[in-house]
């Protein structure tokens, strides 16, 4: 160790001795102030009458200017203040998201690992509200998060853009968690970091509003109670879901287990009200008793489950939003996949970990077109699970996919999907995934045997395609799911943002560089991986397998796609896709090829066959392909022409911009539009190093109506007139420095003094265009340039 990492180390040390010793002698000093810190405390009422409401008058404000970077599992410090009960709750030091983690951690789920403050601080959270005598004086002295409101107005944010780099806006930044008793040490030493960090702060009257609340004691209210044709609505298909025979219990806990994540609501009912389908040892009519496990195949160790509807108590935000409607439509559709086939459930499956984290095996007994049918009814939805789940965040995980890529599904109605049972019951071992190793996994061991499976599933899946895709007349565009001519799933497009992503309906922007072709085992696998069987709270092999395992999936999905073009064009666009990936992988695709040694039956009449097949696929998808999202229907028809100019913004100009970014068009009809860039990429296929794989020359921007993403990265805001000039200047970008101008002029930058008017405007907008599908958009990936 050299003489300047050992002196690092020791005044590491001597600070964290410094800093502790502050927050000790603090803490005395609160205590004899204000007496001890209990939970119990604030059982007391501070005052018999508040001049503030928590419904009316605060949790406005609090989304608008505070859930929007603290809500759900990567708020900063676990402060999860989407709801009055994560603001009790207060924060923790750990992080949830921890690529590094050696062994798993306890899960801290809200509303779900514990249930009362006094069981949190057990989990070391610590409070933000003050939990000494319960006076005005104590509970603005003693609150953190009053003392982070007051820094703010104190010092706000300099008149600088950008910001100094003093502040760190990574979504892998190191996070100060400071207690109540460390803020003062906190604050002295970055006093720039009240609260909201790196944004504006509040206006007066909101300040006001939330110090007058938090002086009364931080008081709720109760939850207003369901409405009478609500709960009748939910008796109904409580009822339906906690049926009595074998066939009714293995239908449920099929449905539970991919709409755990779901947002669920009646069409028929208030759109806002919201549910969460969960396991409780109660059955309907009595409260509910919530069963908790980490996953939602775990054993509930109870010998009876029932299924029960929960309010969704958290304000909805848009990364995590995943709405599923219920009527009776989808009733009866239940009951004609699951219940309606003739088909026998001699026992219910186990729970043991190693059977119940296998679909194929636990569900066998449900017809495999019931299954498959069932994922596609809302494809969309089913992928938006790994999407928008805890899995989906940040850059290694999203690696895994390409920057934007069009989907689309086998045939359910196609002859191979006859056979499928017994191949799925044959290949069931080898299509085991790592996450029966559940939480605390070991990267290497675990990673070579489910290669190895993989390896073995996919020689049985040649075999399969040998046998009963015979000839080349077998394989046409018939293999392709049409959505039955109505169902607009059909054709799905996914947008990595870098760190996060999106799915949307429909073939949005230009011909992709991939697409890929998803059938039952793949969608089935795909969920169980990242979705129900993924740990956000599990260890580094956990974490790693189940990226590593997801590469085999992706490449399955994009040779299945491949096997409709020409053989030789199969292994040149693989190779495209899989430049400079080795020559082992390059190779791999066409030893698959030489495998399967079948040429399609789809006829080809001109040289680029690839983007041939997607006119046909386009046309055979035709009655289900919308495109709500195409920029020509934006209004006036020079904005319309330059949009589309804009959209076909190719190369290095591109590479300026950030990942996402909301453009608002001023005019007649102020609208807004969504710019996404795309990355150019050599390929992704490996879990590091993807700036060395960055082919910026190969950037592209798709240019979309509305809003699309939870992340945005950047605000622009233009007159109509004006828009020319902006389209302009974003084509001839060429430095840092051509962008910070571009900004200047017409950027809305998280430190501009109208950011919270221009935010306030797009969160309207947005719920306006989206009653459904809209939530609070988060702005912890803003850009700082």
């Amino acid at each position: 160790m050299s003489d300047r990492s050992y002196a690092r180390i020791v005044f590491i040390l001597l600070l964290t001795i410094i800093v502790g010793g502050c927050a000790f002698f603090v803490g005395i000093q609160l205590d004899q102030q204000f007496g001890p810190s209990s939970p119990q405390n604030r059982l007391t009422k501070t005052t018999e009458v508040t001049t503030v409401s928590y419904e009316q008058d605060v949790k406005p404000i609090l989304e608008a200017r505070c859930i929007v970077c603290h809500g759900c599992y990567d708020a900063p410090c676990q402060l999860n203040l989407s709801a009055h009960e994560g603001i009790e709750r207060g924060a923790n030091k750990s992080l949830v998201y921890n690529p590094v983690r050696l062994l798993a951690m306890e899960p801290t789920r809200l509303f779900v690992d514990a249930h009362s403050p006094s069981e949190w601080r057990e989990k070391q959270f610590f409070p933000v509200l003050n939990e000494r005598v319960q006076t005005k004086e104590a509970n603005l002295q003693g609150s953190l998060m009053a003392n982070m409101l007051l820094l703010k107005q104190q010092h706000p944010l300099p008149d600088v853009s950008p910001l100094p780099s003093s502040f760190d806006f990574g979504i892998e930044r190191a996070q100060y968690c400071p207690t109540m008793p460390e803020f003062e040490t906190f604050a002295r030493t970055n006093p720039l970091w009240g609260m909201p960090y790196g944004l504006p702060g509040l206006d007066e009257q909101e300040h006001a509003t939330l110090m007058t609340w938090l002086a009364e004691g931080a008081v709720d209210e109760a939850p207003a109670p369901v409405r009478a044709r609500t709960r009748s609505t939910i008796s109904e298909w409580e009822t339906f879901l906690n049926g009595e025979t074998r066939k009714e219990q293995l239908m449920s806990r099929y449905l539970y287990e991919h709409l755990f994540l779901a947002h669920l609501y009646f069409d028929d009912l208030d759109p806002n009200q919201f549910f969460r389908l969960v396991r409780s040892t109660t059955p309907p009519g009595e409260a509910i008793n919530l069963i908790v496990t980490r996953r939602p195949y775990d054993d509930p160790k109870v010998d009876r489950i029932f299924y029960r509807f929960e309010p969704v108590r958290t304000t909805i935000l848009a990364k995590t939003h995943m709405p599923y409607v219920l009527n009776p439509e989808r009733m009866s559709r239940y009951h004609t996949l699951f219940l309606e086939p003739a088909y026998e459930v001699q026992a219910l499956p186990s729970y043991d970990p190693e059977a119940s984290a296998n679909p194929f095996e636990t569900f066998k007994s449900i017809p495999v077109k019931s299954r498959y049918r069932f994922l596609l009814d809302e494809a969309r939805f089913t992928l938006m699970n790994f999407i928008k789940g805890p899995v989906c965040r940040g850059q290694v995980a999203l690696n895994v996919i390409n920057e934007r890529f069009w989907i689309v599904f086998s045939n359910p109605e196609s002859p191979t999907l006859v056979h499928a049972a017994q191949f799925l019951e044959k290949e069931e071992q080898n299509l085991r995934m790592p996450i029966v190793e559940q939480s605390n996994a070991t990267p290497l061991r675990t990673w070579l045997k489910y290669s190895q499976l993989e390896k073995n599933y996919v020689a049985g899946k040649i075999e399969f395609i040998k046998q009963h895709l015979p000839t080349p007349e077998a394989i046409s565009l018939n293999l392709i799911w049409d959505g039955d001519g109505q169902n607009d799933n059909a054709a799905l497009t996914v947008f990595r943002h870098l760190d996060n992503a999106t799915v949307v309906k429909g073939f949005v922007g230009e011909e992709p560089k991939t697409l890929v072709l998803v059938g039952y085992p793949l969608l089935e696998r795909i969920h169980y991986l990242l979705v129900a069987g993924y740990d956000i709270y599990g260890n580094i092999g956990h974490q790693l397998n189940s990226r590593l395992y997801m590469d085999f999936l992706r490449m399955e999905a994009e040779l299945d796609f491949l096997t409709l073009l020409p053989e030789r064009t199969r292994i040149q666009e693989w190779q495209y896709w899989y430049r400079d990936a080795g020559e082992k992988l390059e190779d791999f695709g066409k030893m698959y090829f030489n495998s399967v040694n079948r040429q399609t039956g789809i006829p080809y009449r001109t040289a680029d066959h690839k983007l041939e097949l997607i006119g046909m696929l386009r046309e055979r998808l035709a009655p289900v392909l919308h495109a709500p999202y195409a920029v020509e229907k934006s209004g006036e028809r020079h904005v319309g022409q330059q949009l589309e100019k804009l959209a076909h913004l190719q190369g290095k100009a591109v590479s300026w911009l950030p990942q996402n970014a909301i453009l608002s068009i001023r005019g007649p009809n102020t609208q807004v539009v969504t710019l996404i860039h795309d990355n150019g990429l050599s390929n992704v296929s490996h879990l590091l190093f993807e700036q060395e794989r960055r082919l910026p020359e190969e950037d592209s921007l798709t240019v979309v109506r509305g809003f699309l993403g939870a992340y945005p990265n950047a605000f622009y805001h233009v007159e109509e007139a004006e828009l020319e000039e902006f389209v302009n200047a974003i084509e001839g970008l060429g430095s840092e420095e051509d962008y910070q101008a571009l900004l200047s002029r017409f950027g809305v930058r998280r430190s501009d003094s109208d950011f919270w008017k221009h935010s306030d405007a797009l969160q309207a907008a947005y719920q306006k265009e989206s009653p459904i599908e809209a939530g609070l958009l988060d702005y912890n990936r803003l850009e700082n340039r």
